[in-house]
């Protein structure tokens, strides 16, 4: 009988998560460079390069891929043939290892987990606790499945109960089809069906633990009715136009990947969550012997890629400087290399922000005249002026963009994917802009950043507001100050493209 310690099992957790933080799966970027070489949408084929170059760069430079960390989401198969030697319950063991691995001072994650959801919010502060499965199954030994999924796209998961009679494709493509941008495609789309509703949720996370193999399922054809409907969906989706980061594309996902489980006879539960581009996950299997290893991946299949030929046509623009004729010259789709003074604010910053203004108080920032930047960065280490430091997703900001720029003369604002009705009414209004950085790009956009000094609500943690000094930082005009928004014209644009061929 293969006796696992307790100690083994907290190392190799422990190594798993800062591994997963900065190496991308093989698999994913094979894909992903594919899809980069058959792209025809230039913002889109800009983004992915983006993607790729930052991918390798965090490969490189061991750093985060992404500034939100994820959540540690740990999957246990214990073999019936081996023994767990234990001193305490298995989710204070697995939280040990989440803790030392988010603490771990040459490589800190960001702690982004908080304790109690429906009160304080307080955040725990080392990212526990885990979201811990355990399955018993056949042999000796003890899988592990590590993931660290972020809130982008783990915001976008979705379940439904359909009739036995409805269509799962169709469920699945017009679901994807409100998704919007914030889950950061491409990516790839994890689908449980059947079980009960707890039951599906937990086969669609599992799937996104699957390796990608669609080319070899679309070179080789369908074997069942699964894999026939892992290519329904997958070209359905893609024909929809979206594209990476919803600029419009013939990419929005990878690969579809879908687990099913016996179900009740009047019933047909569905659950999906889509998987970012900040896809993270490993699995190793332990025996007895000791820790896991974990080998770094070959970087011959990150393929090198130069931004110097996109960067040749952007705009440089001066943030210091933002006046009427230059927020009135952007145009969506515009890609720009920002430089000057930029500050950070996101969510808790700007429901502090509203409070204060409400009060009738005044804000410890001067925003007159500025840009504004959605982000929540990793502590920076060595050198380092900020850690991986990408954006968050603009629409939860969206309930308070009209306050802001109604009181504070704020001219642009940078994070990613769309943005609501409301919000882009606000933005041509008060004749302001709103520019998108790439999700999944955390640490390239990082190396724009030449200074980062915390200037406002500290006791925030991550989302403090830091006033930050940029060069050359790669962004794209979203939204322009007349409300006309790329995000539906790009996805339109496409989406007429792919279903003409």
């Amino acid at each position: 009988m293969a006796v696992i310690r307790e100690s083994d099992l907290i190392d190799s957790i422990a190594d798993a998560l800062p591994y997963v933080s900065y190496f991308h799966p093989p698999d994913f970027i094979r894909a992903l460079a594919a899809a980069y070489e058959r792209e025809e949408s230039e913002g889109a084929r800009n983004a992915i390069a983006q993607i790729l170059v930052n991918s390798r760069m965090a490969a490189l430079g061991r750093r985060p891929i992404c500034q939100d960390t994820g959540v540690a989401n740990v999957f246990l198969e214990l073999g019936v043939g081996a023994r767990l030697d234990l001193s305490r319950p298995l989710q204070e063991v697995v939280d040990d290892a989440v803790r030392r691995a988010y603490r771990y001072e040459q490589n800190p994650l960001r702690a982004s987990v908080v304790v109690d959801p429906l009160d304080s919010r307080k955040n725990s502060g080392d990212n526990t606790p885990a979201m811990l499965h355990v399955e018993m199954v056949e042999g000796d030994r003890l899988a592990v499945h590590v993931s660290a999924k972020g809130g982008g796209s783990e915001n976008k998961a979705k379940f439904t109960v359909l009739e036995p009679s409805e269509s799962v494709a169709d469920w699945v493509v017009n679901t994807v089809e409100t998704l919007g941008a914030a889950w950061c495609p491409p990516g790839y789309l994890g689908i449980g069906v059947g079980g009960s509703s707890d039951k599906a949720m937990l086969l669609a996370k599992q799937a996104l633990n699957e390796p990608i193999d669609f080319f070899e399922l679309q070179r080789r054809g369908p074997r069942n009715r699964t894999e026939e409907l892992r290519l329904e969906i997958h070209e359905r989706v893609n024909a929809l136009g979206i594209g990476a980061q919803g600029l419009g594309g013939l990419t929005t996902v990878l690969d579809v990947k879908i687990k099913s489980f016996p179900t009740h006879a009047a019933s047909l539960p569905v659950g999906l969550i889509p998987n970012c581009a900040a896809t993270r996950h490993v699995h190793f299997t332990l025996d007895g012997s000791g820790p896991a290893e974990l080998a770094p991946p070959d970087l011959a299949d990150w393929p090198e890629i130069l931004l110097d030929q996109a960067s040749a046509h952007a705009r440089w623009i001066d943030l210091d400087d933002l006046t009427d004729d230059v927020i009135r010259s952007l145009t969506p789709g515009e890609t720009l290399l920002l430089n000057g003074t930029l500050h950070t604010g996101r969510d808790a910053a700007h429901k502090r922000m509203v409070e204060i203004l409400d009060a009738g108080g005044a804000l410890p920032v001067d925003l007159e005249g500025r840009a504004i930047y959605y982000v929540g960065p990793v502590d920076a280490v060595g050198d380092e002026m900020i850690g991986p430091a990408g954006p968050t997703t603009a629409t939860r900001m969206d309930r308070f963009t009209g306050r802001i720029l109604e009181a504070t003369g704020l001219r642009l604002m940078i994070g990613k994917a769309e943005r609501g009705a409301d919000a882009i009414a606000a933005i041509e209004r008060h004749g302001a802009a709103y520019m998108i950085a790439v999700g999944g790009a955390a640490f390239l956009v990082s190396k724009a950043i030449r200074e980062a000094e915390p200037v406002a609500f500290q006791d925030l943690g991550m989302e403090a507001i830091y006033r930050l000094r940029v060069e050359d930082m790669p962004v794209m005009v979203a939204v322009d100050c007349r409300g006309q928004s790329v995000h539906q014209t790009g996805p339109a644009r496409w989406r007429r493209a792919v279903a003409s061929v």
